[in-house]
């Protein structure tokens, strides 16, 4: 009997020590979870208002500059800082016999307005659904999910264009080829030149007294006509393969993406019968543009970037300096 009641003790002493054991977790356990939450509190406020948010915005200074760098051969073509190269030509070339045609199927205006409203507004509308419709998340210091997510495609989409623009202008500079109405828009003819057929003509004077028709004819290689236009139209086909995951869009999404594609081809073809361009002019536009187009979606943007990306709706966003996650 001594024992069992000893057994009995033991096992009210245990029961009771267990009973205390529990009343004590469950006693510390809001504390520990408050704990918890205050240093999850803590860290995000230090996210926002401490050194990550300094490094975010020198990062976005950082974007600006890159972005104003890579935009100076375009600008300082555009602004006649510098003048092409004058090359001369072989007499009796018919490359630069063509006529000059005052009209152009697709003047510069409608380019550049065409490629970058059609683009840009589609890529707005489309980051804008997804931010209203999808729940996706940043890690930006900008709190403005609209405002964070255009930054990031649309930047991407801007700094494309300043990079392809400047590639095509700087080979507009320094190579200085003819363009096909040069003899037209000089005012000159191989008979009026007095010059033997094979031979090469290393200078001339021009009878234009237009100064700016004259360097205009001395930037043939390579077309912005066709790398502008590659470059936009065929980056708006590489969003919608990324964005316009609609099931129902089976064949409404490469019907989309083939009218850009042949957009951007007639657009070069212009250049052509314009007699704006050669042909091999225009082919290496093409070329340029689409490189530029896939380089910058598939590099740079994030939009096929979506396993882990920080505007992922479902996943845990990216550190800041993850190569999947651009700052803002």
């Amino acid at each position: 009997m001594l024992d069992t009641f000893a057994m009995q003790s033991a096992g009210v002493a245990v029961s009771s020590a267990e009973l205390q054991l529990k009343l004590t977790d469950n006693k510390s356990s809001p504390a520990a979870a408050g704990m918890g939450m205050e240093k999850d509190n803590e860290k995000k406020l230090i996210e926002i208002t401490g050194p990550a948010l300094s490094k975010r915005k020198l990062l976005v200074g950082l974007d600006l500059l890159c972005l104003c760098l890579a935009s100076i051969p375009f600008f300082a073509c555009e602004l006649k800082a510098v003048s092409p190269y004058r090359r001369g030509f072989m007499c009796g070339d018919p490359g630069i016999t063509f006529p000059y045609l005052h009209r152009e199927a697709i003047p510069d205006e409608l380019l550049i307005a065409g490629g970058i409203v059609i683009t840009g507004l589609t890529i707005a509308l489309g980051e804008s659904y997804r931010v209203r419709f999808r729940g996706v998340r940043s890690k930006a210091f900008v709190r403005n999910l609209y405002v964070s997510s255009l930054y990031k495609e649309l930047g991407c989409f801007l700094f494309g264009c300043c990079v392809g623009q400047s590639l095509t202008n700087m080979a507009k500079l320094s190579v200085g080829r003819l363009r096909p109405h040069f003899l037209s828009v000089c005012g000159v003819t191989y008979a009026s030149l007095n010059c033997t057929p094979g031979t090469y003509v290393a200078t001339v004077t021009c009878r234009q007294p237009d100064h700016r028709l004259e360097e205009e004819a001395r930037k043939s290689f390579f077309s912005g006509h066709a790398s502008f236009a590659m470059y936009t139209l065929l980056y708006l086909a590489f969003y919608l393969q990324a964005r316009l995951t609609w099931r129902g869009a089976r064949l409404l999404r490469p019907s989309l993406q083939f009218f850009l594609v042949l957009l951007a081809v007639y657009t070069g073809l212009t250049r052509i019968s314009d007699y704006r361009h050669h042909s091999s002019d225009v082919l290496t536009g093409f070329i340029q543009g689409a490189l530029t187009a896939y380089w910058v979606a598939f590099h740079i943007s994030s939009m096929f970037k979506s396993s882990g990306s920080d505007l992922s709706p479902t996943e845990t966003p990216d550190s800041p300096l993850s190569p999947h996650h651009t700052v803002c």
